[in-house]
């Protein structure tokens, strides 16, 4: 088929690669390719403890790393047909599968080893100590703090001390 004779509206094989990336990034930026009719951005986890993370919505774009850790959680900001842009708790962005997502949720300890009370409040008699790094469950959460269980302990965190919830969310 001549260029002539292509039909409108569809992208010319020899569109320089620049301009083709620069439309996709700007339809994802502007929303165009939401699938799930889901709000965006929201929370999941790694449904495998190994994900790739390719640079682009396919398995034709190169796999930029891998994630090795079931449960993490990830935010996804961007969706484009079976594949979600997501973001880790440091701020790295890529694509992956919608199956290798679940929605379960989960927070990620940060900084560092904070203590799990048995209420929701500073002075309560603590349960254990979480170290920065684990993974825990998210059950709910209340008035700036959220019960979570994390190796067979369950217990309550404020908010501030773990990544994967948005300020002011709601879990029940």
């Amino acid at each position: 088929m001549s260029r002539q004779n292509q039909p409108k509206g569809r992208l010319s094989p020899t569109l320089p690669v620049a301009a083709l990336v620069a439309l996709v990034v700007a339809m994802t930026a502007a929303g165009a390719w939401a699938q799930s009719n889901r709000p965006l951005p929201r929370f999941v986890s790694l449904r495998a403890g190994e994900v790739n993370v390719r640079t682009g919505p396919g398995v034709r774009y190169p796999i930029d790393w891998v994630f090795q850790r079931k449960g993490l959680p990830i935010e996804i900001i961007t969706e484009y047909d079976t594949w979600r842009k997501i973001r880790d708790w440091e701020g790295t962005e890529g694509w992956v599968h919608q199956s290798m997502l679940s929605g379960t949720r989960t927070v990620l300890i940060t900084k560092e080893t904070r203590v799990l009370r048995r209420e929701p409040s500073a002075a309560a008699p603590a349960v254990a100590h979480v170290e920065a790094g684990v993974v825990a469950a998210l059950k709910w959460c209340e008035g700036g703090w959220c019960r979570i269980r994390a190796a067979g302990y369950e217990g309550w965190l404020k908010t501030a001390d773990f990544w994967g919830i948005y300020p002011g969310e709601k879990i029940e």
